[in-house]
Order: structure tokens, then sequence, then C-alpha cells
């Protein structure tokens, strides 16, 4: 059945059977390898700036020292 939990380890025991045990392994790194342009990675002060706004936009209060 799609979309359960039940679903998903039906369909992970499937792809492992038919692809072999490092199949997730084999999909995330070709993930990870792709990712090695553009973004962050590519301008570290759009990073930086990024950060700040996030940062500076918190919605936590001020640290309170008891």
């Amino acid at each position: 059945m799609a979309g359960t939990k039940i679903g998903g380890l039906k369909a992970a025991a499937k792809n492992k059977a038919k692809y072999g045990e490092g199949f997730y392994q084999r999909i995330g790194g070709r993930g990870g390898a792709a990712s090695t342009t553009g973004g962050f990675y590519a301008n570290r002060e759009l990073a930086r700036a990024a950060g700040a706004k996030g940062g500076s936009i918190s919605r936590r209060g001020p640290a309170v020292q008891v």
C-alpha cells in the first residue's frame, strides 16, 4: 500500500533484493557527489548573509542568565 510505513518497508526490501544491499548508499552517493557547485557552496558571502538574516529574525527571546 503506497504512502504507509509498511508499504515503504516493502518497497525498500524489494529495492534491496533487486539491486543489492548498497542500493540506497549508491543513490545517496550520487546526490552527494553531484552537489559541489552552485548555491552556498559557490558563494560563501551569500551563505554568511543568509545566516545573519536568519539569526536576526529569530523568534527566540534573548538569553536569560539565572
